[in-house]
């Protein structure tokens, strides 16, 4: 049992919460194994760690290492902080209530005691092959409720799962999407048939362009950004 596999997880939720699904990848030797699943109602962080529990059980047995790439923040955090904390505190959070989805926590922490997990906390959707694997495997169980999962010799997999390089260029570009999102708005600009406005709320931005085809419509951060989209938009 002294081998380290390499294990690829997600989870998704339509809706979150929503129908949702998680995949997993299985890198074992010369051997890949998918696994995934369903839930009519759940939530992308219950099917990020459904994942990962999943995962370990199915390995259970077979081996005492592991390498886990996932691009969850609360899976890889949770699992090497928090759950900590939450067993002394008897399952329950700083506010005495009890933890969310408390049995998987608690499955994991029975899990980590007979293997040692190595966590790669990787960016979503960056060309991680075995992570995009999973991610489509996960995405199709929570749409269609169903997905032909592999199990069987590497060779004739398809998919290069061993290399776990990743474009760093776009994971920037993700990670500042995510933040300029995250920022309070100074104001929105939209252009509608050539004539560019601009609008203090979204509420009146959306007013202006929704239903309507050809719009263009963007988020400002500050009175120098304002300008600039204006003239991007040709106002």
């Amino acid at each position: 049992m002294n081998k380290t596999v390499t294990i690829f997880t997600d989870g998704a939720a339509k809706g979150n919460p929503g129908r949702g699904g998680y995949g997993v990848v299985i890198s074992d030797g010369e051997t890949i194994t998918e696994l995934g699943g369903h839930k009519a109602r759940t939530t992308n962080n219950e099917m990020e760690l459904k994942a990962v529990v999943e995962a370990l059980t199915f390995m259970s047995g077979k081996t005492n290492a592991a390498s886990i790439y996932t691009d969850s923040k609360y899976v890889v955090e949770g699992a090497t902080g928090w759950i900590f904390g939450w067993m002394n505190n008897g399952w329950q959070t700083k506010a005495k209530t009890d933890v969310i989805n408390k049995e998987l926590w608690q499955d994991l922490a029975k899990l980590l005691k007979q293997v040692t997990v190595d966590w790669h906390k990787v960016p979503g959707h960056v060309g991680i092959i075995g992570n995009e694997r999973a991610d489509v495997i996960a995405s199709t169980f929570a749409s269609a409720g169903t997905f032909e999962l592999y199990a069987g010799p590497k060779s004739t997999y398809g998919h290069a799962i061993e290399n776990t390089q990743y474009d760093e260029s776009k994971a920037k570009d993700r990670s500042d999407a995510r933040k300029r999102s995250a920022q309070k708005a100074y104001s929105y600009v939209s252009a509608v048939d050539g004539v560019v406005k601009i609008h203090q709320t979204w509420a009146e931005c959306e007013a202006r362009v929704k239903g309507k085809s050809g719009v263009r419509f963007k988020k400002s951060l500050d009175a120098g950004n304002e300008r600039e989209i204006v003239k991007e938009f040709g106002g």
